[in-house]
């Protein structure tokens, strides 16, 4: 989503759905509101904390300071032995394992219990949505696959019908506004990978609908749950709050955002659960080897997603996965290299609308995180 699209955002309340607190499928998720943006920087509440003897350098802390770019940043840095180096500044929160809503890193959760669903058989990449959701889709659309849902090349376009701010739409109603006879139909064939939060939305259905439990119930059971996630969960609808510590004023939060970005979680959590991902502890062999291949219509895309809508991106040449949200104020992202031996998670509130600024500045910051920092190591 452009700069112009976020700053649309806060007169138009439907455009939130596009990106659901993942502002744009890039790592510079975009622009924030101009009265946050134009607040004055926040001092510096936490220094970076090493942990097991590791040596953090000047750079990560210069990324970290309040400044003309973020005003306030939360960094986790670990590795397969544990934590590197972890750390708060400015307004977010004195405690670098507060609690936050996630935004669009919901979609892993969401992706996640998906393939599971494929790897007991429930259906397939190539089952359409209209055999699971029957007549949640218009009858003249072409079938649109599961696999399409989750890899962003379903076609589904953006949405055109408004709602009022402050509305709290069920997932149905969500799809209605996006399918509306006034909307555009899905363009075929296919030709681009498209970001889109309906494909998610349509998820939690398929997910519901399958198993006869609630979208809620079955991250618990199937993800959080057996990793230990303790602060890991999906809101009850209209549930707005956020446990303490937080690392948001809850009055900014919209909390209806669901399968597509509505869950709460902390750098902890985030961080053991994109390891265990990655290490094959979730998914069954056929349905990892998802995460990590990439559909022909990603090419030439500058943010592309895999099979399972997990985000392939470049640093200093290395290629890590993960996933970036926006929620509130801020913008978050968690990424490894491909075997969790290198894991970030962040979360900062921007001080500029400068999406190519902010871009630069979190690849700045993940790969500081990445590397290791006094330790002797080979780097990514």
């Amino acid at each position: 989503m452009t700069n112009s699209a976020n700053s649309a955002s806060r007169k138009a309340r439907w455009i939130t759905l596009v990106a659901a607190g993942a502002a744009v499928a890039s790592l510079a998720a975009g622009a924030l509101p101009v009265s946050a943006a134009e607040r004055t920087p926040a001092p510096v509440t936490e220094a970076l904390r090493p942990h097991r003897g590791s040596v953090h350098t000047a750079a990560p802390a210069e990324l970290m300071a309040p400044g003309a770019v973020a005003s306030g940043t939360m960094v986790r840095a670990g590795s397969g032995s544990g934590i590197r180096w972890t750390g708060a500044t400015g307004p977010l929160s004195q405690d670098p394992e507060a609690n936050f809503r996630i935004g669009s890193i919901t979609k892993l959760f969401t992706s996640t219990v998906v393939l599971q669903l494929i790897g007991e058989g429930r259906f397939t990449l190539d089952t359409p949505v209209q055999e699971l959701l029957p007549g949640t889709l218009p009858a003249h659309w072409q079938p649109i696959t599961v696999g399409g849902l989750l890899s962003h090349t379903s076609g589904l376009q953006l949405p055109c019908v408004p709602f009022e701010r402050g509305e709290r739409p069920a997932p149905e109603q969500v799809i209605a506004h996006w399918t509306a006879p006034t909307c555009a139909a899905p363009q075929y064939p296919v030709l681009t990978q498209q970001y889109n939060g309906a494909n998610y939305f349509l998820l939690g259905m398929v997910i519901e609908k399958t198993t006869g439990r609630t979208y809620a119930e079955e991250v618990r059971l199937r993800i959080a749950r057996p990793l230990g996630l303790r602060h890991t969960y999906s809101p009850r609808p209209g549930d707005g709050s956020l446990p303490a510590p937080a690392l948001a004023d809850p009055s900014e939060i919209d909390p209806w955002a669901w399968a597509e970005g509505g869950m709460v979680s902390n750098a902890p959590d985030l961080d053991r659960f994109l390891t265990s991902l990655l290490r094959g502890r979730l998914l069954r062999p056929a349905q990892q080897r998802q995460l990590f291949t990439m559909p022909a219509l990603s090419e030439g895309n500058r943010d592309r997603f895999s099979m399972a809508g997990l985000m392939r991106h470049e640093v200093d040449g290395t290629v890590v996965w993960g996933k970036t949200g926006s929620m509130g104020r801020s913008t978050s992202g968690v990424f490894a290299t491909e075997r969790g031996a290198r894991t970030v998670v962040y979360s900062l509130v921007p001080a500029t609308k400068d999406g190519e600024l902010m871009r630069a500045h979190i690849d700045k910051l993940v790969e500081a995180a990445l590397r290791d920092h006094g330790t002797g190591g080979s780097g990514l």
